[in-house]
């Protein structure tokens, strides 16, 4: 597990990351697979997380995904909590402390941080990736940086 944070890594773990990433998708183009491996694999290399996954854009809604960690909301609307901040902004939202974000969904209440990067391909919302931290502030710039360089990989080597 990295923690990029408290290793000083930052952007040189996240190069790490991005290259392991590639190798990993490299053979599969499924959009649904290749979204298992990276929630799993963002998961288990990541340190601090306690959920990683997806929801998806079905008619401007979003609906739970592939992820990792425990049971989620199912359906997220677009004008509500974090991911439905960052689906309908199409902006990432890197919130420090969930508890005082207005409109905040509570899928687990450990969680008390969250980086939220929509997934845009040719225009198109095709959904959030969302992680989730017990740690306050648990995600900084880098972090911000390398995950929304993570989800570019993840969208020119998948069919959406």
């Amino acid at each position: 597990m990295i923690d990029l944070q408290q290793a000083g890594q930052g952007r040189e773990g996240y190069d790490l990351l991005a290259a392991q990433l590639e190798s990993l998708l490299a053979d599969e183009r499924d959009f649904i697979a290749n979204a298992a491996q990276f929630a799993a694999f963002l998961f288990h290399e990541l340190e601090g997380l306690n959920w990683a996954g997806f929801y998806l854009n079905r008619d401007e809604e979003l609906v739970l995904g592939p992820f990792q960690g425990k049971v989620a909301c199912v359906r997220i609307p677009f004008d509500r909590g974090v991911c439905g901040a960052a689906a309908s902004s199409r902006q990432t939202q890197r919130v420090e402390d969930v508890h005082a974000f207005p409109g905040h969904i509570a899928c687990d209440s450990a969680s008390n941080s969250e980086l939220v990067v929509p997934l845009v391909k040719d225009g198109r919302l095709i959904g959030v990736l969302d992680l989730d931290s017990p740690r306050l502030a648990r995600f900084g710039v880098e972090d911000q940086l390398g995950i929304e360089r993570l989800a570019a990989i993840f969208l020119r080597l998948s069919d959406c």
